[in-house]
């Protein structure tokens, strides 16, 4: 497993893309305001089984937290409950008043 993920942030399909192994992953996502709705993870089962999916998910979040003017909004069950394992980590990019 590499240990750096290149994230594409594909604004026009609303989505960060990463090429992990020859297969194009994915999180979809919508903006409203300044908040950004991670919606849905794209990734086969194999990639997931080798630890891609924290790893991924994990860089994407890095990515939007440098932008410091963004809140998540994480509706896809797997980045909530990716988020509420590493709560101290990701708290700050949480909207008030929103818990997970």
């Amino acid at each position: 497993m590499s240990t750096e993920l290149s994230i594409n942030d594909n604004e026009f399909l609303r989505q960060f893309e990463s090429e992990i192994e020859g297969e194009l992953v994915k999180i979809e996502y919508s903006q409203q305001d300044r908040k950004i709705f991670l919606t849905k993870v794209v990734m086969s089962d194999e990639l997931r089984e080798k630890g891609y999916l924290e790893k991924f998910i994990n860089t994407v979040l890095e990515e939007i937290k440098d932008r410091e003017s963004h809140r998540v909004v994480p509706t896809s069950p797997a980045i909530a409950k990716y988020m509420r394992k590493n709560k101290r980590k990701y708290k700050d990019l949480l909207p008030v008043g929103i818990n997970i």
